[in-house]
């Protein structure tokens, strides 16, 4: 059977657990060389009747899901595939109770999942934005209900600042159509600062709205022009709103799929959507839904996420 190229085809794929190890083994170990999880060791025996590996190096036991999003999980690998293969190609994610409806799991196992798949898709470089030359749009986004449709109490201490808003921080560079976007305490001159010069090549061309935090820019070797929002949104080719899409479509998808997201796990839904935007089909990269989920499968390894951290109980 060829390899699905559709959600249909990937359910039906799966649906044989040998083609979904497989596919699993493939993905781990493309160069067929297992590997003990633990160890590092290539010296192991394959269990044929239960497909697992038994390590001669640590003397221990290891299957394809330990060390991945997947260990301890008792979710067959063809519904671990699905769910994959669904958060990766829905454009404005999926929720945790269409996906307890989907692939017949319970709403608390499917939201577990779901976290788990975020933390596979995080991507990150050690690569700079602007290397190539091409201008770097920054802006800053607050996340949060609209304050018009809050009791009058906490809409008074939001404009008092006592509970702010969530704030996610963006830089999307033009020419290689990348975004990176993370969840900042705040928006003071020196945390952006601090993200732009960890981020951004010196000499770049950063494009920003007219916020003060930016001003110092020059100072630190960057071309710094900026489009004041009450008077335009674009001047030739100084603008922000590469980024305004990105905001748009994550926004889109906290209010309209996912409606209440906990300060504290937004940064994952944050990675998913970079996630989605950095990987969609282009002209020049025409990725396919395979494509994506190849991708966030080959990401799995490394990434083990417990449900204790996941709550922020890892120390307790």
């Amino acid at each position: 059977m060829k390899k699905p190229v559709t959600l249909q085809q990937a359910i039906v794929y799966f649906a044989d657990a040998t083609r979904a190890f497989d596919y699993a083994k493939f993905l781990r170990w493309p160069d067929g060389k297992v590997t003990c999880p633990r160890c590092g060791s290539e010296k192991n025996s394959f269990v044929k009747t239960r497909s697992l590996w038994f390590c001669n190096g640590c003397k221990k036991q290891f299957t394809v899901k330990v060390g991945t999003i997947f260990e301890d999980s008792p979710i067959g690998l063809d519904k671990w595939m699905t769910a994959v293969w669904m958060i990766c190609n829905c454009k404005n994610g999926i929720s945790s109770y269409e996906l307890h409806r989907a692939i017949g799991v319970t709403q608390k196992t499917a939201w577990f999942m779901l976290h788990r798949v975020r933390e596979a898709m995080r991507s990150g470089s050690f690569m700079r934005l602007g290397q190539e030359g091409g201008p770097v749009e920054a802006d800053e986004a607050f996340i949060g209900g609209t304050p018009k449709n809050m009791h009058a109490r906490k809409r008074s201490m939001i404009r008092n600042q006592h509970i702010p808003k969530p704030s996610v921080f963006g830089l999307l560079d033009r020419e290689t159509r990348e975004v990176r976007a993370k969840v900042v305490h705040d928006v003071k001159r020196d945390t952006l600062m601090n993200v732009i010069l960890d981020q951004v090549a010196p000499r770049s061309k950063i494009y920003t709205d007219a916020y003060k935090a930016y001003e110092t820019l020059p100072q630190h070797q960057y071309i710094h022009e900026a489009v004041n929002h009450l008077d335009e949104y674009v001047r030739g080719e100084v603008h922000t709103q590469g980024l305004e899409n990105f905001w748009s479509l994550l926004k889109r998808g906290l209010k309209g799929t996912y409606v209440a997201v906990e300060p504290f796990h937004l940064d994952r839904y944050v990675a998913e959507q970079v996630f989605r935007f950095n990987n969609r089909a282009t002209k020049d990269n025409p990725l396919t839904d395979e494509d994506r989920f190849v991708l966030a499968m080959t990401q799995a390894a490394g990434r083990r996420l417990t449900y204790a951290d996941l709550m922020g109980r890892g120390a307790d």
